[in-house]
């Protein structure tokens, strides 16, 4: 059968515009025979934080629930947030896996907790290895990319605090933030060989402590300088001069956290601007993940479908 009749055929049976190329998506999703150029959506995920969020034991948003709740939402992948797994056995893992992949969902990415910012050996050293195992656990879940923080120096009375003075907190007495740079390089470098030999990607978080500024975390992935080091950009995470320190970290950016408030946030509120956000991702042709990390006081079960709707608006790129 020659072209002409197979797209006829095609366009018979209502199939012709998508295969055939001949009406190319724009970003509203509609066709428009005007259209010159093919639009992709990015792959939008939803951390299972979304869902948990801390409040109440995480039995009560299992991993296992998230799994069936973002395949029921349209959701592409899902990342898991290590703290609220209930298990870290081999069979545990496995059945996740399984279960991901017959929900069709990715398992793209890993959250997990460590620090570096402490002046105790002891304490990095075991801090590295809870690190490296954590990279282990990625790679026998099949994830590609892992979200690392660079931890804080803990004097702040809590975390309530904390956001309360917008992430800022003194060091330790008799140490200042050279002294934790130097640690947290350190201890990411000795990590790297077992990333690379997983092939699970870092990616340090803007996630408050050393990592509260876009200059804290590009001069450790800068100095570092490793493909197996890159930024997980988190769309919440800058209360100062946010589209400025955006735009310095997203061009290193292997994964992007957006935040989302429905019902008022958690801690706080942010406007953010996904239009002007999803332009930048498009001219450094950003083709990865968005992964959805809701924190608002509205119901996950009506504010995670708004929100994923407003990612796939504002998140695509052209072929």
């Amino acid at each position: 059968m020659d072209r002409r009749h197979f797209v006829s055929g095609l366009t018979a049976l209502g199939l012709g515009t998508s295969i055939a190329g001949c009406t190319p998506a724009t970003k509203s999703g509609k066709g428009q025979a005007e259209s010159k150029v093919n639009i992709k959506q990015n792959p939008i995920g939803v951390s299972t934080y979304s869902f948990w969020q801390f409040n109440g034991p995480k039995e009560e948003s299992s991993i296992e629930n998230c799994i069936e709740k973002a395949a029921a939402m349209g959701f592409d992948g899902i990342e898991f947030l290590l703290v609220q797994m209930a298990s870290e056995e081999n069979s545990y893992l496995q059945a996740l896996k399984r279960r991901a992949y017959h929900a069709g969902l990715d398992i793209m990415g890993f959250s997990t907790h460590q620090g570096f910012v402490n002046p105790s050996i002891d304490y990095r050293n075991e801090n590295i290895a809870l690190t490296i195992h954590q990279i282990e656990l990625a790679y026998t879940l099949g994830i590609p990319t892992m979200r690392i923080n660079t931890g804080r120096w803990g004097t702040s009375k809590d975390f309530d605090a904390l956001m309360a003075n917008k992430g800022v907190e003194p060091a330790l007495e008799g140490y200042s933030d050279e002294d934790g740079f130097a640690w947290v390089i350190d201890a990411i470098e000795k990590c790297l060989p077992v990333a690379e030999k997983c092939g699970v990607v870092l990616g340090l978080e803007n996630h408050w402590g050393l990592g509260r500024t876009a200059a804290g975390v590009k001069r450790i992935v800068d100095r570092i300088n490793s493909p197996w080091l890159q930024v997980t950009l988190d769309t919440g995470n800058f209360l100062e001069d946010r589209d400025q320190q955006l735009s310095m970290l997203a061009p290193q950016a292997c994964l992007i956290q957006a935040k989302t408030y429905y019902g008022g946030g958690k801690w706080y509120t942010l406007d953010i601007d996904y239009p002007k956000i999803g332009q930048m991702m498009r001219d450094l042709n950003y083709r990865g993940y968005i992964s959805l990390e809701f924190e608002g006081n509205e119901s996950p079960d009506t504010a995670v479908p708004k929100s994923l709707e407003l990612l796939r608006e504002n998140f695509y790129y052209e072929l």
